[in-house]
């Protein structure tokens, strides 16, 4: 929020930060995609979850009221935030219900702000046919008043080091100004690759697609090195002929590529 602008009140405007996340590997056999949904049900238990959304917080500075987690079996995991713009004087307190029954397979979380909130979702999935699996996270980050989602962009980009990410940032709404004047952004911006780190932008391919008349700001992200090693879960390639390694990148590539355009370009 820009100090230049005195509001009538409390500032209105939804600021929108929205991750699709994905991280793809190779499994050779049925047993090695169990042990990777084991494994990326691991990295988000409700726990991991839980320290992501609270760094987070910090980050954004936004002030934690309550926490609330839960872990599922056999998969799954969820966690409820509430926090406030300014800071409380009441401790944190800890809510873990007993465990139940999963509904689904898919680790959530939630977080409530007290005014806006933030939510993360998984999403494993494998393919028999192919071999390929593929681990999704949907993050959104919604806020209200001075806090600005934009500021853990890079903290999340960084947390999860995904193979392919779709970024979408908006502003909603209006608030007024002293003279009654609506302001419906409050701050400059062209694009969401203007708050990502330079460090971070030469390792991906992007593409924007902004609507600036709306508000509207949309950045996708394809990883450009693809070293086979690194997406072989459970397995080596030491044994395997130059041919079945360019016949498992190329796999890996197109469902990369896919996915960067949303679109069955290389599978029917």
């Amino acid at each position: 929020m820009e100090d230049k602008i005195a509001l009538h009140g409390f500032n209105n405007l939804t600021k929108s930060l929205s991750f699709n996340i994905y991280d793809i590997c190779y499994t050779q056999r049925a047993t090695e995609r169990e042990e990777f949904l084991a494994y990326t049900n691991e990295m988000c238990s409700a726990q991991k979850l839980e320290t992501i959304l609270s760094d987070v917080c910090d980050i954004i500075g936004a002030h934690v009221l309550s926490v609330s987690t839960q872990d599922y079996e056999p998969m799954g995991a969820s966690a409820t935030f509430l926090i406030a713009e300014e800071p409380v004087s009441q401790p944190v307190t800890l809510k873990r219900p007993e465990q139940t029954k999963p509904k689904s397979n898919n680790p959530f979380l939630v977080a409530h702000l007290d005014k806006s909130h933030l939510a993360a979702h998984t999403y494993p999935e494998g393919s028999s046919k192919t071999g390929i699996s593929t681990f999704r996270v949907d993050i959104d980050i919604a806020t209200c008043g001075h806090i600005s989602p934009l500021k853990a962009l890079n903290y999340l980009l960084r947390a999860f080091d995904s193979d392919v990410v779709s970024v979408d940032y908006r502003v909603r709404g209006f608030t007024r100004d002293v003279r009654g004047r609506k302001h419906f952004i409050d701050h400059k911006i062209y694009s969401i690759q203007e708050y990502i780190a330079s460090e971070i932008l030469q390792r991906y391919q992007t593409v924007d697609i902004n609507v600036y008349q709306e508000n509207l700001f949309h950045t996708k992200m394809l990883l450009k090195d693809v070293k086979l090693t690194d997406y072989l879960f459970g397995m080596k390639d030491e044994n395997w002929s130059e041919a079945e390694r360019q016949r498992v990148t190329t796999l890996l590539h197109q469902e990369m590529t896919e996915i960067f355009y949303g679109k069955n370009i290389f599978h029917a």
